[in-house]
């Protein structure tokens, strides 16, 4: 295939909080590569997904939820998604069909005016289940009357209605040019970042409160070993020691059931039989510490701004 043949490049997907962006990065690309939670602004970094349609790959990256930041890890993560967005070939705005214009889209709505210059810029409605069409049309025809996108699109992420069609459309808008990864490569975070993701996943879900917001995980070491096995070990940081106690559990039940459940979901992943061993420790200031951002792929300094 000849580079003149295809064509490669960067969309970003960018939306409130919860607005279905991991969800879809995962059913483009057809696995697991962002977390998916009931929790909001459980995105962090800016995670990429690579998906082949026809001769063209598409490169999504998985931005933090748009919001009003409060701390310096929000500001961090606010950062990030514009960051992403600014860098892309293509961005697509998602917007949830049964909350509609809220203050949040408007204020994204006011950085596209910036950012998208220039760049082709889609919408999707997404979620359009949860809405009768005709609210889905007001709602298309209120969008497109604040902002002139390229195109509008009703999806439903997590069922999977109308993302063939967007992907197709975002192949048909990518430049021409050779393709940036290997054709077998569905994203470009070592592994160890996917790792400590998936067991970041497994302790939102399981904590139903605050915490998940003030814990991280590290994948402190990988060791493959002679029989094609890994052993990876973490650790888990938390800011106060009574979020270790909540974490542990009632006689270590809690953290148990999130390695049993990490460890399926990596060794699914991954084909292979993966050792995991959780460690949880007490740093009060990690939120505050240049070295967790960077693992977190978040620049430090945009927590000032």
């Amino acid at each position: 295939m000849s580079d003149a043949q295809t064509r490669a490049g960067f969309v970003a997907l960018i939306g409130e909080p919860n607005a279905g962006k991991s969800t879809l990065t995962n059913h483009m690309v057809g696995a697991k590569v962002s977390i998916v939670t009931h929790k909001v602004q459980t995105t962090r970094a800016r995670i990429r997904g690579v998906a082949i349609e026809g001769d063209a790959q598409i490169v999504f990256v998985d931005t933090p939820g748009l919001f009003q930041p409060r701390r310096r890890l929000d500001r961090a993560m606010v950062a990030a998604a514009w960051g992403g967005a600014s860098d892309a070939d293509v961005i697509v705005l998602l917007v949830e069909a049964h909350r509609g214009v809220t203050d949040g889209v408007k204020r994204i709505l006011e950085g596209l005016e910036e950012i998208g210059k220039g760049r082709t810029v889609a919408l999707a409605i997404n979620k359009i289940d949860r809405v009768q069409s005709e609210a889905l049309l007001a709602l298309a025809k209120d969008l497109n009357e604040r902002y002139n996108f390229s195109e509008t699109f009703m999806i439903s992420a997590e069922k999977g209605h109308g993302v063939k069609d967007l992907r197709t459309w975002l192949a048909d808008h990518l430049p021409e040019g050779p393709w940036l990864y290997p054709e077998d490569q569905i994203a470009d975070l070592p592994m160890r970042m996917i790792a400590a993701e998936m067991t970041r996943e497994k302790l939102t879900l399981r904590l139903h409160q605050e915490l998940p917001y003030q814990l991280t995980v590290e994948t402190e070491n990988w060791e493959e070993r002679k029989d094609g096995s890994a052993r990876v070990d973490q650790i888990i940081y938390v800011a106060r020691d009574g979020h270790k106690g909540i974490i542990l559990g009632k006689k270590g039940e809690t953290i148990k059931a999130v390695s049993q459940s990490a460890r399926a979901e990596l060794e699914e992943f991954m084909g292979r039989k993966i050792h995991l061993f959780l460690q949880v420790k007490v740093r009060p200031n990690w939120l505050e510490e240049k070295e967790r951002y960077s693992e977190m792929g978040l620049d430090f300094r945009d927590g000032n701004k």
